[in-house]
């Protein structure tokens, strides 16, 4: 099924990528609001010159879209770092990808992504995995390839590097949190090489960032994504890994995990993954079972397309509506649907509303169509 590729159209004007990564990078502009802005204006260009009328429509006055020279600066960091500029809805973005509501509008790459034809499992587990886990992690990653499939994992230490180190020669994909350029941890810089030199690097972040523990998270959602299913090779209670999982089911992926002694910490979230009825791995061929039948090519092309985003209502709303709308939101998070049949009006102006007040920095966007008043 065609995992990575979108269906060929023409690529975009040098304007319309710049209008993009300006788009994406500006203040408050998240892959939601990004998405509804394009379909309202028609593209970028038009959407980034509205910005400010937003804002302030929100109440905010004097809001500036992110510095063109800033923008400018990134794409020449990341053509300085041998680093390809993927976006949401052109040619060469990952599909399977770009059927989340939170896909990453822009996707820094080096190296090459798998062809159409490839399924990809996600494997993830503890940095400070066992000798039993590492070898477990490499036997899992290595008869997944011979299988076909591709890897994802995050470069971490532990698992993470078990599974692309056994995977280089069938195909792999290092999901990074910090920008294309900046190699974490640093003790993998020649895994990363070998990476790019047979696979691919993937990152959201702009080239030069330093990763940071919030950024781990949007990484593992990414990895998710990628990913038909998520297998997890010992994993603690609290853990990435357990979040990529969670990210994973929230997705409609498969989750899977490798069973553990009961008294290892390290394997208390595979455990407890699989009574909750994760399927339970032993070797590659229970994943390749679990994932058979594979999707049907035409069938997973069309679950690859975003559904269509409504465009927003352009004309001013009035106060009252706005005044009723924000009394409604609390720090809490509500879903989107709700507050529409609440306030019983068409859903072009809510969510315009709500578009407006999310630039002027009054609520933030969570993942799953919710909202909350900032705090």
């Amino acid at each position: 099924m065609p995992a990575f590729d979108e269906p060929a159209i023409a690529p975009p004007s040098a304007e319309t990528r710049l209008a993009q990564l300006a788009l994406a990078r500006s203040p408050r502009v998240g892959t939601v609001t990004f998405r509804r802005l394009v379909a309202t204006y028609g593209d970028p260009v038009r959407a980034l010159e509205r910005l400010p009328e937003h804002a302030a429509r929100g109440g905010l006055r004097g809001y500036r879209p992110v510095d063109m020279d800033r923008v400018c600066a990134e794409i020449d960091h990341g053509a300085q770092a041998g680093a390809e500029l993927l976006l949401l809805g052109q040619p060469g973005y990952p599909s399977a990808l770009g059927e989340l509501g939170d896909a990453p509008v822009i996707l820094w790459m080096r190296g090459r992504l798998p062809g159409p034809d490839r399924d990809a499992v996600g494997i993830v587990g503890a940095r400070n995995s066992s000798a039993l886990g590492r070898r477990m992690a490499t036997r899992l990653a290595q008869g997944l390839g011979a299988l076909g499939y591709v890897t994802v994992s995050g470069l971490a230490r532990g698992i993470d590097t078990e599974v692309h180190a056994a995977t280089l020669d069938t195909g792999t994909i290092a999901v990074m949190a910090g920008g294309i350029d900046t190699i974490y941890p640093a003790q993998n810089s020649d895994l990363a090489h070998a990476i790019v030199e047979r696979g691919a690097l993937l990152t959201e972040a702009p080239p030069g960032l330093q990763p940071a523990a919030r950024h781990f998270p949007k990484r593992n959602r990414i990895i998710a994504g990628l990913s038909r299913a998520v297998l997890l090779v010992e994993a603690a209670e609290r853990s990435g890994s357990l979040i990529t999982a969670r990210m994973a089911l929230d997705q409609g992926r498969e989750v899977m995990a490798v069973p553990g002694h009961p008294l290892d910490a390290r394997a208390a979230g595979c455990n407890r993954l699989i009574r909750e009825g994760a399927t339970l791995v032993r070797d590659a061929d229970d994943v390749a079972e679990a994932l058979s039948p594979p999707i049907r090519q035409d069938a997973f092309a069309e679950a690859a397309c975003a559904p269509p985003v409504p465009p927003l209502a352009e004309q001013p709303m009035p106060d009252d509506l706005r005044t009723r709308l924000l009394d409604l939101i609390s720090p809490a998070p509500v879903a989107e649907d709700d507050l529409i049949r609440t306030l019983r009006v068409p859903p072009p102006q809510v969510l315009g509303l709500l578009l407006d007040m999310e630039l002027a920095g009054l609520v933030d966007r969570h993942p799953g169509g919710f909202v909350a008043r900032a705090v």
